[in-house]
Parts: C-alpha cells; sequence; structure tokens
C-alpha cells in the first residue's frame, strides 16, 4: 500500500507527461504487452487469467469490471514515460528543488515558555535540491510514508520554520501529522 507522499509523486510524475497514455482497453493491455512481454506477466500484475487478457488484446471483452479497469489503468501509468520521470527528478534532484503545498497538523519541539501544540496549516514551501533527491532516495529504497514525512518535515523546519537560521533557532524538532491533503511540484 503506497503512503500520501509516494502518491503525491506519483500524481506530479503525472504532470510531466507529454503525451496521454493509450485511453482505450485495447491499447493499454497492448502497451503492457509491449512492457511484460508475455500474457502470462500481464495477467499476473493485473490478477486476471490469461485468458481475459487474450480476449482484452483481441477486443473481445471491451467493459472489464470497475475494479480490473482500474488495475489496467495504474499499471499502465506507473510504466508511462519512464524517461520523462526520471529527468524531471533528476532535474529537481540537483537544480530546481521540490515545492510541497499542504495542509496538515504540525507539531514540534521547542524551548520552555514557548507554544509547542500542533495546529493545522496550509504551506506552499519551495524545498532545495537536496531534500528533493533525499525523498527521492527514500522511495527508491521503499522506505515507509512515516520517513518522507520527516523529510519533508525536515525541510519544512529548515526553510519556513527556522527560515534557513535567520530564527527559531531553538525548534528542534517538526513533525507531519494529520495530512489533509499533499502535493508536490517539480
Amino acid at each position: 500500500m503506497s503512503g500520501e507522499i509516494e502518491d503525491a509523486i506519483e500524481r506530479a510524475d503525472r504532470e510531466s507527461f507529454t503525451q496521454e497514455p493509450p485511453k482505450t482497453l485495447k491499447g493499454q493491455v497492448n502497451y503492457l504487452m509491449k512492457q511484460l512481454k508475455t500474457t502470462k506477466a500481464v495477467a499476473q500484475e493485473l490478477g486476471v487469467s490469461q485468458r481475459s487478457v487474450e480476449r482484452y488484446r483481441k477486443g473481445e471483452r471491451k467493459h472489464p469490471p470497475k475494479d480490473i479497469t482500474d488495475r489496467i489503468n495504474a499499471a499502465v501509468r506507473s510504466r508511462w514515460q519512464p524517461q520523462v520521470r526520471k529527468r524531471r527528478q533528476r532535474q529537481a534532484a540537483t537544480t530546481g528543488g521540490i515545492t510541497v503545498e499542504t495542509r496538515a497538523r504540525f507539531g514540534y519541539t521547542a524551548p520552555v515558555g514557548t507554544t509547542d501544540d500542533g495546529r493545522f496549516r496550509r504551506l506552499t514551501v519551495h524545498l532545495p535540491p537536496e531534500y528533493a533527491q533525499r525523498l527521492f532516495d527514500a522511495r527508491d529504497a521503499a522506505a515507509s510514508d512515516q520517513q518522507m514525512r520527516g523529510i519533508i518535515a525536515e525541510g519544512f523546519k529548515e526553510v519556513y520554520f527556522q527560515d534557513g537560521g535567520g530564527r527559531a533557532m531553538g525548534l528542534s524538532d517538526v513533525e507531519i501529522n494529520d495530512i489533509d491533503y499533499l502535493d508536490l511540484d517539480y
């Protein structure tokens, strides 16, 4: 099961597509055949029988159940234009950085005499390229959603809360809790 951060990365990747993926069932299944090579591999990926894949390819069956249609769409989109995705991610990780827009409850550890009550905030913060690289590396290493939240929270601490070292230097820890929504752009 993917988490909120991984879903946001996937949505940001889709925004970089230079062409739309195939829309017809036959076109989608044929694309998966090119990627996975055999009807057996496609059937395993989709959780259907090999014969069903053959029917979809030939156009004998045009309207599979909704859950299977959703699995086909997800499989195609996850493999669509891998070079475009890599180029955009490489650019974000080396020069561009990543913009995080979220509404979430932020909690933090602060010195005595200041408030450390978590509260909902709506923030749009541009994080430097090193945070983008760490986020992509964590996703590629199958890190948990909590670990990826930690990377974003650390970036928010440095860029937003401490303003690059100009304020709130006693702030030691920032956490992202209760994400209402989270969107990434790079």
